[in-house]
């Protein structure tokens, strides 16, 4: 046993040998004796072999910055002890958000990002057509060249690179569409010239052949989402409860479940390697399900559907609903409503049948909803059938008072530490240990890595290399007066933060 495990020990047996001062009213008081608090101590001082960092963070930043010109990356963000951070760019569009490591997260040369603004007329381009936003942009991790791929898109948020080649870029509104996009480093400024015919032209106006807008996957609000290499994806709806309208009379239904989990199965799954041309994408034909969580027990030949209010834990399946209309589909058919599911990663170390992926609800914090952490096991990913019980989700982290809004998340290679991104001003950074052998389902406990000390920006698109040992981090939504435009917009910081210390995975099978 080494000093940190036996000091820990020491202390565990030390606190269950003394009496717990108690109040009036029987309740522990909040010392170094109350067992929770020394969970957390524990986890503090363990930090290095939990999680790869000297010591993380005691506390939010003060938020007492502005962004301006001349800054380093140490005016922008504070870090647990051990981790280092350098601007890669001040260039990055306006609402950077989510990105994908490019041709992969192994050897990168590029990241791939989804720019959140509307579609609008910015400027004028060389060919004297209109300028619209940037959608999507290529950053070189070299050199921190910024270099616009497409724009026109309304919102784009969720991305992914595919085993075959290609990347996924999706738009987070109401009628968001889904986009991919073949050899991104060969094209500069193509557009979604419109977003209905899907018509996207390149930069001399002719039809484009790097990308196409996907009418197969769900019009839904996209933000997080996985992609599995035979084509399957799997998908959330950025949608709180009674937020729509479904009666189409202009205002919100109150008794609108929320947003859905949505899969995509493909007509003809992937078999591997890289595609030449788009038509090839497995992308191009399939069939869109929600997610219907009956909690009920079920097996893979028969299944109860017992569903309703408080069923948004257990088993379930998945039912069928139209991509072009699938909100309200899944509204009608009973599909599982969550508040707001927001990104959504594979969890990269599990070992069971089928896949799993976790995804965070937002919440409301001032509602004292702090948001929570999602985990879905889908035995069978091909399978879409509302009769058979493929699925289970289970919740993995609760927010609180301190740790809430919860948006983006990440996986770390090579630990299955899970990190998770606030979605609010200030916002903070937390990781979240695997689920061990203890009796519950939950995280193992979960500490603060990073904060951001803009007083008007947030974290939020994050991400490591597959090495685990570095990871991007987006600034956005700052104050942007002080900043000059580039390329006729405003602009967010993008981060590499590095010193994420590798170690063997602890790999999660328990569903």
């Amino acid at each position: 046993m080494n000093f940190t495990k036996n000091a820990c020990a020491i202390a565990v047996l030390s606190v269950l040998a003394t009496p717990l001062a108690v109040r009036a009213d029987d309740e522990p008081q909040p010392d170094g004796q109350d067992f929770g608090r020394l969970v957390e101590h524990m986890l503090r001082a363990a930090s290095g072999r939990l999680f790869g960092f000297r010591e993380p963070l005691d506390a939010s930043a003060e938020g007492s910055v502005m962004r301006a010109p001349g800054q380093r990356a140490a005016d922008l963000i504070d870090l647990a002890d051990g981790l280092k951070a350098t601007i890669l760019t001040r260039g990055a569009a306006n609402k950077a958000d989510m990105f994908a490591f490019w041709p992969n997260a192994g050897e990168p040369t590029h990241a791939i990002f989804c720019i959140e603004g509307r579609d609008e007329v910015i400027g004028v381009l060389p060919n004297g057509a209109d300028k619209l936003n940037p959608s999507v942009q290529a950053i070189d991790l070299e050199t921190g060249e910024v270099t616009t791929l497409l724009r026109g898109m309304n919102s784009c948020d969720g991305i992914r690179a595919t085993a075959w080649g290609t990347v996924l870029a999706t738009e987070e509104t109401s009628d968001g569409q889904a986009y991919e996009i073949i050899d991104p480093l060969g094209m500069a400024d193509h557009t979604v010239v419109d977003r209905v015919s899907g018509l996207i032209v390149d930069a001399d106006g002719n039809p484009s052949s790097h990308a196409v807008k996907r009418d197969a996957l769900p019009t839904m609000a996209w933000e997080g989402l996985t992609v599995l290499p035979e084509g399957v994806v799997i998908a959330g709806d950025e949608l709180r409860p009674g937020d729509w309208d479904l009666a189409g009379d202009g205002g919100d239904d109150s008794d609108v479940d929320g947003g859905a989990i949505f899969k995509f199965v493909p007509a003809v799954p992937h078999m591997g390697g890289h595609i030449a041309d788009l038509d090839e994408s497995p992308l191009a034909a399939g069939s869109v399900y929600a997610a219907r969580i009956s909690c009920r027990e079920g097996s893979s030949s028969s299944f109860t559907v017992n569903y309703g209010q408080g069923c948004e834990v257990g088993n379930g399946s998945w039912v069928a609903v139209s991509a072009a209309d699938a909100r309200r589909d899944a509204n009608n058919h009973g599909a599982t409503g969550y508040y707001r599911p927001e990104d959504m990663h594979r969890d990269p170390t599990w070992q069971g049948e089928g896949v799993r992926f976790c995804w965070t609800n937002t919440g409301r914090e001032a509602a004292r909803h702090y948001g929570e952490v999602m985990c879905g096991v889908d035995a069978d990913p091909l399978l879409a059938d509302e009769s058979i019980a493929s699925l289970s989700v289970n919740r993995f982290v609760e927010g609180d008072t301190d740790f809430n809004s919860v948006d983006n998340l990440a996986f770390q290679p090579g630990t299955g530490n899970l990190y998770v991104v606030e979605d609010h001003k200030n916002g903070d950074i937390f990781a979240c240990l695997p689920d061990g052998m203890d009796r519950d389902i939950k995280t193992d406990g979960c500490v603060k890595v990073i904060s951001v000390k803009d007083r008007s920006a947030e974290p939020t698109g994050f991400g490591f290399k597959a090495d685990g040992g570095m990871a991007l981090l987006s600034i956005q939504h700052s104050d942007d007066s002080l900043m000059e435009l580039v390329d006729d917009y405003r602009t967010d910081d993008i981060v590499m933060i590095t010193g994420f210390r590798k170690k063997a995975p602890r790999h999660h099978n328990k569903d």
